[in-house]
């Protein structure tokens, strides 16, 4: 194992992982996190490409999984679907096939007509898109591509970003951490200041962070966005070594990790962000 299996290996048990992936991978190139059912699907596939990507490991069989991916990814899927596809695809060294799903978004994410995809689904999230959603996806493709958005372009999604600003945070009725990383992530990238915030801090709890304020339990896709978003904006979290507890606790016998201490099945997101979650805290 190289440094970083190593080093994730002493809090978490990675060989049930690597075999949690490998065994849920089917004949075409595409991933299923519900091993019996032969449904590969571009999320699965995306997470499974993130996992391998974020270990150092190669993911069997590559040229099958390019394949399934750039004939998943066609012009009538949701904005996020593509996305994800394009930026698994940038990352197994198809960066021509990335830029192709790329010009499939911007004829469907078009912000000069005020059309920024929302409520498409194909959500990642939550089963239907939260309004930065989309956005937020496109981003990271763009930002892995280094493809160049004009100014007016840059305007206009800074624009709809700020409609979401909801005090020191984003967010549609209330701001929450999903939605306030979603808008920073998204501005950093566009090339604007990231607005000061102490939202993340009001939202961690020892051991996990909650979606917003004042809540439990914690869960873990909070307190992966909120890592990830204390780490954009270069401050700590208060208890690292908490966390820590919190996320080991999520895993599961089969290897996969599940959202909550309370109940959960395990799936291919979770376990990424589990791992991407670990992984920045022992950074820290």
């Amino acid at each position: 194992m190289g440094s970083k299996l190593n080093e994730l290996a002493r809090y978490v048990n990675l060989n049930a992982v690597i075999n949690y992936i490998s065994k849920r991978r089917h004949e075409d190139g595409g991933y299923c996190f519900v091993s019996m059912l032969n449904e590969t699907n571009i999320n699965d596939t995306y997470y499974a490409v993130k996992i391998y990507d974020l270990l150092n490991l190669e993911i069997p069989e590559k040229e099958k999984t390019i394949e399934f991916l750039n004939s998943s990814a066609q012009p009538h899927r949701a904005t996020v679907a593509l996305a994800m596809a394009g930026e698994a695809l940038a990352i197994l060294g198809a960066e021509d096939l990335a830029r192709e799903k790329l010009e499939y978004i911007f004829a469907k994410y078009n912000p000069l007509k005020g059309q920024f995809s929302v409520g498409l689904g194909g959500s990642e999230e939550f089963g239907a898109a939260t309004p930065l959603e989309s956005t937020y996806w496109v981003m990271r493709l763009v930002s892995l591509l280094n493809y160049k958005i004009t100014d007016e372009i840059k305007e206009k999604i800074r624009d709809f970003i700020e409609g979401f600003r909801k005090g020191n945070g984003y967010g549609v009725n209330q701001p929450t951490v999903t939605m306030t990383y979603q808008a920073i992530y998204s501005l950093n990238v566009l090339g604007y200041p990231i607005p000061k915030t102490r939202f993340f801090e009001e939202c961690e709890v020892y051991g996990g962070f909650t979606e917003v304020p004042m809540s439990l339990p914690p869960y873990l896709e909070p307190t992966f966005y909120a890592v990830r978003a204390l780490k954009l904006l270069g401050r700590k979290p208060r208890y690292i070594k908490e966390h820590i507890r919190f996320i080991r606790a999520l895993q599961n016998p089969n290897g996969g990790f599940r959202r909550s201490l309370e109940l959960g099945i395990s799936n291919f997101q979770n376990t990424y962000r589990a791992l991407r979650a670990l992984n920045d805290l022992l950074s820290f």
